[in-house]
């Protein structure tokens, strides 16, 4: 089974949207829906994240990765969902 890896990445620090990783997305999620399909994966990971307040507050200095993997490749990698820093206030 294959769950949706999303990857919100800044185009400021990986601006080739195949340098978008875990480790340097700002905001990195889980699809919690399962497929054995691909296509039918990347299309959950794409309405997952149009339900999120993150998916509808992008910027235009953000792009979206959506990467399928294995479950049990995307357990082992830690939280289903990582929100963003607070920003900071000078």
């Amino acid at each position: 089974m294959l769950t949706a890896l999303i990857l919100i990445c800044s185009l400021a620090t990986t601006p080739d949207i195949r340098d978008c990783s875990r480790n340097n997305a700002v905001d990195v999620m889980y699809t919690p829906v399962e497929s054995a399909n691909p296509a039918t994966c990347f299309m959950h990971g794409q309405a997952y994240l149009a339900s999120t307040d993150i998916g509808r507050n992008l910027t235009n200095k953000e792009e979206v990765k959506v990467v399928c993997t294995r479950k049990q490749a995307a357990e082992n990698q830690g939280p289903a969902f990582a929100q963003r820093p607070a920003p900071s206030v000078q």
